[in-house]
């Protein structure tokens, strides 16, 4: 790094443990996937079951939202404290812990009797997901050896980006064919799974700091998460000049600031050192994720009501249809290692970021009422190769900018960078393609009768909902919402790609310094 700095902390392994071997070290691999798979299939499953929720709870639809975004609301604000406190007090016990916390709040939620009990069960999941998800990327970082890391941290990152849509289709699945409380049974058996092989696989490690524990830093950059994610989470439900809205960003950012002012006046004995972000590596890598996972969460927004409401499809089906991008994104993850040993970090995020460009603009050109599916495959297939192929060099340019001694902090910032960009991405593309829906339905409504039109104006769904209702203009209706729905996809998708674009010409001039390949700068 150019920022000369005295050491913070060392790393010790603790328990007597060597150097693990390369059977140990897939074992390892192994078990954090495992445990990141149990958090992130939590993150996405309950969405399939929001109908199941709220007629077994007699809930309103806001309650059924917090049933599901307290997790996400609680795992994003508490990664950084949680990462850093990993460091000190030993990662192995850190993540033993908050599996075992995770597989209890899964039990009571699986088995809650009202949503009240189901919401603080979401939260203590939120809680020790925020403990075990941060420490399984800092476990591969702080035990692999650099030759091998970063595969590592491809299989991380393929595991991340595409276990949220498998976790979906076993969601699917089940509520298909079995009982909606049986979405817990996943996350449970992985975190069981997960914690006897920590116990038997993971080695311990922990940082030794001269510093005392950065308590004004987390208390802050808590209160900082939690501001903002609340403002992209609850902007399109209340509205985003509702007086809660307005007032949970003015904490957010508020706090933000604070959080900066504060780091850069402990320095060395900071949460998280924010000069660092002077570096190429955290800087684009960072930028490039919030991006990217912006754009994937954006899609899901945008992909599920298509096959849904416009191809008909069962959620189930609508869930398998997702696969193809899904799977193509884990195997460019495993690939993109390998790319960057041959054409350098900022060569492979490029050509990342160029796919998922391109992806975005078939998806947008493609797209029609009666093409189906086919058209769009194309742009998915790109889509998902790109994501993969960016994702893992931009986590080791993250991880890699931080002191070892510090993995769990750097792991949990790609992990809150990720949270922000999932939230970010949903809102903004949310927004846009219901704005361009209305936009279009609104000249194709004559003859539709006032209820109706603007029950049909909420939504797509609602459209289809009300249609029979409006007698010999329920088809003409269905079809309006239809092609109005593609007019607002064709807008979202748009405007993505020219965040994409824009972001490709950052990759490419400000990417990591480092572009020659991995080989030639070990052998220099």
């Amino acid at each position: 790094m150019s920022i000369n700095q005295p050491p913070r902390a060392t790393a010790a392994p603790t328990g007597g443990e060597g150097t693990p071997d390369a059977r140990q070290l897939r074992a390892i691999l192994i078990t954090v996937s495992i445990a990141l798979m149990a958090v992130i299939a939590s993150v996405s499953g309950l969405n399939v079951a929001q109908t199941h929720m709220a007629v077994e709870f007699g809930a309103s639809q806001t309650t059924v939202l917090w049933i599901i975004n307290i997790y996400t609301l609680a795992l994003a604000a508490l990664l950084l404290p949680l990462g850093a406190i990993g460091d000190r007090l030993g990662r192995k016990p850190m993540l033993i812990t908050g599996l075992v916390i995770f597989g209890a709040a899964g039990v009571v939620a699986g088995l809650a009797p009202s949503a009240g009990i189901m919401i603080a069960a979401r939260v203590a999941s939120g809680v020790s997901a925020a403990m075990i998800m941060p420490i399984t990327l800092a476990v591969i970082t702080s035990t692999f050896p650099e030759e091998e890391r970063g595969k590592a941290i491809g299989v991380w990152t393929g595991v991340a980006g595409g276990g949220g849509i498998l976790g979906m289709f076993l969601s699917a699945l089940l509520i298909d064919v079995a009982d909606w409380r049986l979405l817990f049974v996943l996350p449970v058996v992985l975190a069981v799974v997960a914690l006897v092989m920590t116990l038997k696989s993971v080695p311990n490690s922990r940082e030794r700091s001269p510093h005392s524990f950065d308590t004004i830093g987390a208390l802050v950059s808590t209160i900082a998460v939690i501001g903002l994610i609340f403002v992209l989470q609850e902007g399109p439900e209340r509205g985003w000049t509702a007086p809660i809205t307005l007032i949970s960003l003015a904490v957010g950012v508020a706090s933000a600031i604070a959080f900066v002012a504060w780091e850069l006046h402990r320095r060395d004995a900071s949460l998280l050192d924010v000069r660092l972000f002077r570096e190429r590596g955290l800087a684009s890598g960072s930028i490039t994720l919030l991006v990217v996972f912006g754009v994937q969460a954006g899609i899901a927004v945008v992909l599920f009501p298509f096959f849904q409401a416009v191809l008909g499809w069962s959620g189930l089906l609508s869930t398998v249809a997702m696969m193809p991008m899904a799977v193509m994104m884990m195997m460019a993850s495993g690939l993109a290692p390998t790319m960057v040993a041959r054409i350098g970090a900022r060569s492979t995020m490029t050509v990342g970021v160029a796919l998922a460009t391109l992806g975005l603009a078939l998806m947008a050109l493609f797209v029609s009422v009666d093409g189906g599916y086919l058209p769009i495959l194309a742009g998915m297939l790109a889509m998902g190769t790109g994501m993969g192929l960016s994702m893992a060099p931009s986590t080791e340019a993250i991880t890699s900018s931080l002191p070892r001694a510090e993995q769990g902090v750097a792991s949990a910032l790609n992990d809150v960078t990720r949270e922000f960009g999932t939230a970010l991405g949903v809102a903004m593309l949310g927004a846009l393609l219901a704005d361009g829906y209305r936009g279009a339905l609104d000249g194709k409504l004559d003859g539709i009768p006032s209820g109706a039109a603007d029950t049909a104006r909420e939504g797509i769904a609602n459209a289809i909902e009300v249609a029979p209702a409006t007698g010999s203009h329920a088809q003409d209706l269905i079809q309006a919402a239809q092609r109005s729905f593609v007019d607002g996809w064709q807008q979202a998708m748009w405007i993505g790609a020219a965040v994409m674009a824009a972001l490709l010409v950052h990759v490419a001039l400000r990417g990591p310094k480092s572009t020659a390949p991995l080989q030639a700068n070990a052998d220099g």
